[in-house]
């Protein structure tokens, strides 16, 4: 069984934990769980968001 490495804040340096984000762009939203900082509300951007779901909102906008 693969464990996730742990990821940690640089700012407060604690653990980021899995949570619900509302991610906008434009006047349109959508939610994703990613890892966010407990403490300062830091979020980590996975490359599978960044060039998946965020970057297939960024062009069905740009073609309206």
């Amino acid at each position: 069984m693969e464990e996730k490495s742990k990821l940690i804040c640089d700012r407060c340096e604690v653990e980021m934990v899995e949570k619900e984000v509302q991610f906008s762009y434009l006047n349109h939203s959508f939610r994703n769980k990613v890892p966010r900082c407990p403490e300062c509300g830091q979020v980590y951007i996975p490359e599978e968001l960044a060039t998946g779901k965020m970057n297939e909102v960024e062009i069905n906008l740009e073609e309206k």
